[in-house]
């Protein structure tokens, strides 16, 4: 089976949770224990029914506050396919954790309630999840409970995210009208909106078309690790040379010839090893092992590829960002640490072109800076070349992100969208 990655997204209180909750409880993917649990805290709560959004708020300030703070990530399967589930916060503060918990979904599902209609916060997540290329994107208009299952409240939803998402890049988009809270239009059919007749939820989730999705084109594959075991005493280890890491994109095989990055230096790939032993073929996202026909001068942070397709050397890159700090502001000259594949460089911003807004989608040409959750377009650049392709081509060598020296911590996160 395959593994569907699928994020929640959307303003505060839309119940992103409770939506998960539901899909876990009615498709019979919780223990008994943690159903009991979730059970006694409602009742500890004072609440008339059980908060199903308790199966993934595990942090005391969630359950206190009733909100989702930290991406939460769960797991279940259907006969038909397996699921990832990415539960990220609402609030704006928290955006960053949103982008984090996207950023490498197939699929978005973004809550809107009903009662209020298309936000700011709904808007924002919205862009961040095609400014991130999510390939699918299901808008669900949930708490259809409180407005009486009224079609016309749905299609007027519907009407207004259709003409905002004309000014963005959405391949797929799907429309669900549900209620998380009584599981309509969730795992099953709700006999309450007979008017609507599209698939259920998890129907639509089971069945979405992922496989085309991934980059099997371009063969990319970030060196992590060198594997040298040095066992005298197994003499198929003694002169054992791997290279490990994740493939980026593309399909590898034995016997496969390929190039070095950065020597440009040709040789052929003797074997594949996985996790269990030898592969025949190595595809993303797998993690695996490669041997060389040839000794050639690898190391961490290195790419190997096609000779004849071979991704952009660059140290001067333009690149989207979403800045995620409130401690400071991103502005030309600021000094970062950028972290792209395995690659690990110093870079610097060498000038802000524009700051977007995501309500409007207007380009603000004449700001300064980037504050925490503001997006905008940069151009940077880095001590040592980088192997990059545009973000819209492979989001794992399109993508970076950007450190604080001086904190170690992640300040924004980047797509490349042209290099130099």
């Amino acid at each position: 089976m395959d593994i569907l990655r699928f994020a929640t997204a959307g303003s505060v209180d839309d119940g992103k949770s409770t939506l998960i909750g539901r899909l876990l409880f009615d498709s019979k993917s919780i223990f008994e224990d943690q159903l009991e649990s979730v059970e006694r805290t409602s009742a500890d709560r004072g609440e008339e029914y059980t908060n199903l959004a308790l199966l993934t708020d595990g942090l005391r300030a969630e359950r206190e506050q009733g909100i989702t703070i930290d991406v939460a990530y769960r797991y279940f399967a259907t006969p038909r396919r397996k699921f990832i589930i990415a539960d990220t916060p609402g609030h704006i503060q928290y955006t960053r954790n949103m982008v984090t918990g996207a950023s490498t979904a197939d699929l978005a599902i973004i809550l809107v309630d009903a009662r209020k209609g298309i936000l700011e916060q709904s808007r924002r997540h919205a862009f961040l999840t095609t400014l991130l290329k999510v390939p699918h994107l299901v808008v669900a208009v949930n708490k259809m409970d409180l407005v009486d299952y009224d079609k016309d409240v749905f299609e007027r939803i519907v009407d207004e995210f259709t003409a905002f998402a004309a000014k963005l890049e959405v391949s797929d988009l799907t429309f669900i009208p549900l209620s998380a809270l009584h599981g309509d239009n969730v795992v099953e059919r709700s006999g309450n909106m007979p008017w609507y007749q599209g698939s259920s939820l998890l129907h639509h989730l089971e069945h979405v078309h992922i496989a085309s999705d991934r980059n099997l084109i371009d063969v990319r594959f970030p060196v992590q690790y060198v594997i040298r075991p040095h066992a005298s005493t197994d003499p198929d280890l003694h002169d054992y040379r791997g290279y490990a890491g994740q493939v980026a994109g593309g399909v590898l095989k034995p016997g496969d010839e390929v190039v070095h990055l950065p020597s440009g230096l040709s040789t052929t790939i003797t074997a594949i090893d996985g996790p269990n032993g030898p592969v025949q073929e190595a595809f993303q996202p797998m993690s695996v092992t490669l041997r060389l026909a040839d000794d050639i001068d690898i190391s961490r942070g290195d790419m190997i590829a096609r000779p004849h397709n071979r991704p952009e050397v660059a140290q001067d890159l333009e690149a989207m960002v979403c800045w995620m700090t409130p401690d400071r502001q991103l502005t030309p000259r600021t000094r970062l640490v950028i972290k792209h594949t395995t690659r690990t460089a110093k870079t610097m911003v060498k000038a802000l072109q524009y700051r977007l807004d995501v309500n409007t989608l207007h380009r603000d040409e004449s700001a300064t800076g980037l504050g925490l959750n503001e997006i905008g377009r940069i151009s940077l650049r880095v001590t040592q070349p980088l192997f990059v392709d545009d973000y819209a081509r492979n989001r794992l060598t399109g993508g970076f992100i950007l450190i604080d020296e001086s904190t170690n911590n992640t300040v924004a996160a980047g797509m490349i969208i042209g290099a130099r």
